[in-house]
Order: C-alpha cells, then structure tokens, then sequence
C-alpha cells in the first residue's frame, strides 16, 4: 500500500488530501472562493492566485493533522502541474516541490484532467482501462478512450465553449449566482424543458466535436425577448445540454469498443445528465460508472489518487517540472477548427 498527499488549485478550489492505493481517502479538505468570484459571474485570476496561496497551506497541516502524520510518512507528493488558470496552478506545484525536496519523497506532478479521467476507478474498484471517458467541466469537455495511466486518445472535443462554461454563461444571463450548474439544475426543476426552442449545435453530424456557443447565443436571445420564463430557459437549455452530450457519446461509441461508459468532471454532477447517459450506455449495453457528486467537483482526493496510479507504474518528475496552463491529455490528438485547440 502506498499514501500518497495530493494537492490541487488549478481554478478556484484550495485542496488537500491522503490517499491510499487501497481506495481509501484518509484525510481532506476543499476550501472554494464561489463568494470572492460571484460578484464577478466568473472567477478572476489574481483573486484565485491570492486566495490559493493564503489557504493551501492551512489545508496541508490540516490534513496531515487529522490523519496524524507528517509529511514524513507519505509515499510521494502529487501536485496539479495543469492545465488551469496558471497562477493558481504554480501554487499547488510549488507547495509540493518544496514538500518533496525537504522530506526527500518523490514528487508526482498530475495533469488536473487526467485526475478527473482517472478519479471513478477511485470509487468503482471493478473499473478496468479501456473505458470510454466523456470529461465535462467547466474548461472542458471531450470525449477520450482511457487505455491506462498516461494512455489516452482523444475522439472528441469542443470547438468552442467547454460544457461547464455555457452552464456558467446561461446562469449569468438569467441573473443566477456563479457557480452557473448548480444554480441552473435547480431552477430547471420547475420549468418545462419543451418550453423554448433551442439548438442542439451538432447533433446528427458526422463532425464527432461539441460546440455550445450558438447554445449560449440562443439563450441570450430569449432571455433578451421576455417571451418565456426563467425556469422554462434554464429546464430547456439543460435539456439541449443533456441531447448534445447524448448525441456526441453515442458517436464516440462507433468509435470505440470500450466496455463501459464513464463520465467525469463537474458537469457530472449534474442529475440529468447523469440519468441520460446511463440510459444511452444501458442501450448500447455497456456499462456506465460515474463518481459519486463530491469526487466531481475539483479535489485533492483525485491527484492523490492520479499520483498512486502513477507511483504503481513508477512514473515521477523532477523538480524542475513545469507549470502548464495548458496540458492536452492526449498531445498526439489533430487540432480541430474553431478554439478547440486549447483543448
């Protein structure tokens, strides 16, 4: 068994945690900034950077606290090295670089999509590679063939807006508060989701890529025209959300003999999608594993648990590793037109 004390703060989440080999999170602590970025409708930078460097440390001592341990007593130390906003992420690697130098543990510097690509094998123990990997949140959204650690194939990314972003984009234009999913998902419970007429950007195409900007567009239009209520918008735009990612995974799945469907990121967590792809995967009978709401969101639960995977296949980094805003998990993939090429 390995521990392994991972440290995350790509965006706007300050986190820390124990994870061992054997599935189990010992110890961890999430700190968010939603009040510091809601004035905003989005996050800011220099206010993330700021924050992560004032809590991160406070979320270390108070995991190793609670686990009764020193940093002494840990395997290796797992950092997010990227991508995200780069100086939130220069906080986390630069916390674990100096961790790792001065207990003399290896360091294991985790891409913070491969920590959401790999986090539903730290719930499901029956999760084999390959698996087919729809990754939703708010600075992305792709569909990847997961063949093992540091095994992946993109089939499928966003040439516009990541999935995450419209949600948050959609949110402001109703004049909900930021973070935009959580806010929409809840007022769609009492609208009707036939009630607006909304594009499926892409839906039927051959092209196996997303788009959700015309989406954003479309909602802009009819919140500008005062024609239908706010909880009718935001049922309809989940809606057209769920029909596009539906639509994209059923095209991946030609694709791709994966046995089992999974989806991951903070989108995740969103119930109706979750209910809609388990019925395309029940369909195309395949099974469908999703983490559970917490595992979802950014964590550190999820770079401990990358950084265990790494340590098995005995994949470290230097000290000299760097920070990266942008970090593809598959860097073999075509750029595809339009913005997609962040991804």
């Amino acid at each position: 068994m390995t521990l392994i004390l991972g440290l995350e703060s790509s965006c706007d989440d300050s986190a820390a945690a124990l994870v061992t080999s054997d599935r189990r999170v010992l110890a961890q602590a999430v700190v968010g900034q939603n009040s510091a970025h809601q004035p905003y409708g989005g996050v800011v930078p220099e206010i993330a950077a700021r924050a992560h460097v004032e809590i991160l440390p406070g979320l270390i001592e108070q995991v190793l606290r609670e686990a009764k341990m020193t940093v002494h007593d840990v395997d290796a130390v797992a950092a997010t090295a990227g991508p995200g906003l780069i100086g939130g992420v220069m906080v986390a690697l630069l916390a674990g670089k100096g961790l790792a130098l001065a207990s003399g543990k290896p360091l294991i510097a985790v891409n913070h999509l491969e920590g959401h690509a790999l986090s539903p094998r730290l719930a499901d123990p029956d999760l084999d590679f390959p698996y087919l990997l729809l990754l939703a949140s708010g600075g992305h959204c792709q569909l990847l063939e997961v063949a093992g650690v540091g095994d992946y194939r993109r089939l499928a990314t966003t040439i516009d807006d990541a999935v995450g972003e419209a949600f948050d984009k959609a949110a402001k234009l109703l004049g909900l508060p930021y973070p935009g999913g959580p806010a929409i998902e809840e007022l769609a419970r009492q609208g009707d989701r036939a009630a607006v007429p909304l594009p499926r950007p892409l839906v039927g195409s051959l092209e196996p890529h997303f788009s959700f900007a015309g989406l954003k567009s479309a909602v802009q239009r009819a919140v500008a025209s005062s024609d239908f209520k706010p909880a009718d918008i935001a049922a309809s735009f989940q809606q057209a959300v769920v029909d596009c990612l539906v639509d994209r995974t059923r095209l991946a799945m030609r694709n791709s003999e994966a046995p089992t469907l999974v989806v991951a990121g903070g989108v995740a967590a969103n119930q109706a999608i979750r209910v809609a792809l388990a019925s395309l995967a029940q369909g195309q009978g395949r099974r469908f594993s999703v983490p559970p709401a917490w595992l979802c969101t950014d964590n550190a639960a999820m770079i401990g648990w990358a950084g265990a995977e790494r340590f098995a296949v005995g994949h470290f980094d230097s000290l000299d590793v760097p920070a990266r805003a942008r970090w593809p998990l598959d860097e073999r993939a075509e750029k595809v037109r339009g913005a997609g090429v962040k991804a």
